[in-house]
């Protein structure tokens, strides 16, 4: 069974998902592949992981820098969850391009070279926006570029990190 719980944000509605005991989506409500990793079946109800995410989204909110993460469930390919605790690496305020994470996912998997559009499939389907920062992931030439919740929310979370 997962269950869902509704944050009101800034920016905006956010659902949360859980699978009764980690955190396995966090969506800006309409986004691209909202709610993808839920299934059919859900139910409203607040539990201890999301007190646990309202908490960081608080804190995130406010302009500070979280300093735990919640309990997290990535149901996902190897590859997109390489990509994704690449995501979870960058720091709170910078950024990194689709190329850098590209060449670290290279030398982690100890091939020659990545693709940067594979990169930004894996980025782009990333289900724990803001937690799994996609939102700091920047073209190479430094253009704010492709944002599953909307360029708009991407400039505003960038400037909200400073």
């Amino acid at each position: 069974m997962h269950y869902t719980y509704h944050y009101d944000s800034p920016l905006g509605g956010i659902t949360l998902a859980s699978d009764g005991v980690a955190l396995i989506g966090l969506w800006f409500d309409g986004q691209k592949y909202f709610k993808s990793t839920l299934s059919y079946k859900y139910e409203e109800k607040i539990l201890p992981i999301f007190n646990v995410t309202i908490k960081w989204l608080d804190i995130y909110f406010s302009g500070n820098n979280p300093n735990f993460t919640p309990l997290l469930h990535l149901k996902t390919t190897p590859f997109r969850k390489t990509v994704w605790e690449v995501l979870a690496s960058i720091p709170f305020g910078e950024t990194m391009n689709y190329k850098e994470i590209a060449i670290i996912v290279a030398r982690q998997k100890k091939i020659n070279k990545m693709s940067a559009q594979a990169i930004g499939q894996a980025v782009g389907h990333n289900p724990i926006s803001l937690i799994i920062p996609c939102h700091r992931v920047i073209g190479t030439d430094g253009n704010l570029i492709g944002y599953a919740g909307g360029i708009e929310k991407k400039i505003k979370l960038l400037f909200l990190e400073k």
